[in-house]
């Protein structure tokens, strides 16, 4: 028999909410009743079979939800049948996180992360923040609005209504303020706000906790280590080339130094810089990179002088080469 809840309670809104993967165990008060307990996983349909009910719906229920309407539907075939209930191992978390961040889509989380970002690493154990997620997610878009961030949940029970919440991480960064970076429910919708004029502090709160430790950029053309690098996250242009060895010396130029950027659509952008060693990270003059970036220090223009002239002069050096080999064959006959 398939036994779903149809009761209507008020409940909390941030309790946990019963789905598909989570472990749970059953426990009667009386050990008479002790043979009709013990751990059950709610199926991919939100079940589990039980003693003497058979095939239960947990799916949409609060723990509190749950052991009651449990000892409900026992009462039909035990006396006094009292009961606690609890969850031994949660399922794994999905959640979306759309908006102002750097790789939208949707994330799992598990209770226990490696959280690694530039303010260092650490091995969370417990349910999943706003800000892992975000994390996730490849942290915040320069346009991020920091203090227009959306939480949507599902509320409990079968109907699927949600509750819009709005959160400040301004607020978490400069005051501390925890109750602005929530636990996340399995179903979590995250949705970043864009910045109409976004100021250039939000490039260092952004770098605060909210991205990654490290990025992979390429840096290529006149520098003394090139390739693919890994750098902190929010590493400056400038930075990033001191960190490839600097341009080379008389080959590399300074100035109209190419940023190559894939975007989120598809599309590429192309932007030349000026490297000035002394400028602060700055979107306009030297702005941090984000991962997968290209940047292109192009050769000056003795490089490219004396390039052209070493091609030149090739040729004549294999011809000079060959006259001589001629020479020699031609002498040794002799």
């Amino acid at each position: 028999m398939l036994f779903r809840s149809r009761a209507v309670e008020l409940a909390n809104d941030n309790a946990y909410i019963l789905g598909p993967g989570d472990g749970i165990q059953l426990t009667f008060l009386s050990p008479s009743y002790a043979q009709f307990g013990g751990s059950f996983e709610l199926l991919s349909d939100g079940s589990a079979t039980l003693p003497l009910l058979g095939s239960v719906v947990f799916e949409g229920l609060t723990l509190n939800q749950a052991k009651t309407w449990l000892q409900t539907m026992y009462g039909q075939y035990l006396r006094r049948p009292l009961l606690n209930l609890q969850v031994v191992r949660q399922r794994p978390l999905q959640v979306s996180v759309v908006g102002e961040v750097e790789n939208p889509g949707l994330y799992t989380l598990t209770v226990a992360e490696n959280s690694t970002t530039q303010s260092g690493g650490a091995f969370l154990s417990g349910p999943p923040t706003l800000v892992t997620a975000i994390q996730k997610a490849g942290g915040l878009t320069l346009n991020a609005n920091l203090g227009d961030i959306r939480l949507q949940r599902r509320l409990p029970g079968s109907v699927n209504q949600l509750r819009e919440t709005n959160l400040n991480l301004i607020a978490l960064l400069r005051t501390g303020d925890k109750r602005q970076n929530p636990y996340l429910f399995d179903g979590d919708t995250i949705l970043v706000g864009k910045a109409d004029n976004p100021p250039d502090k939000v490039i260092e709160f952004g770098a605060a906790n909210f991205s990654p430790a490290t990025i992979k950029v390429m840096l290529v053309g006149e520098v003394k280590s090139p390739g693919l690098i890994t750098i902190p996250a929010n590493t400056p242009l400038n930075k990033a080339v001191l960190m490839a060895g600097g341009a080379n010396q008389w080959r590399g130029r300074t100035t109209g130094v190419e940023l190559i950027r894939v975007n989120r659509n598809g599309s590429v952008t192309r932007e030349m810089f000026d490297l000035d060693f002394s400028q602060p990270v700055s979107n306009l003059r030297n702005p941090p990179l984000r991962d997968g970036d290209s940047v292109v220090v192009s050769r000056s223009l003795y490089a490219r002088a004396s390039d052209a002239l070493s091609a030149v002069a090739t040729p004549i050096n294999s011809l000079v080469n060959v006259l001589g080999l001629i020479t020699i064959i031609s002498n040794t006959g002799k």
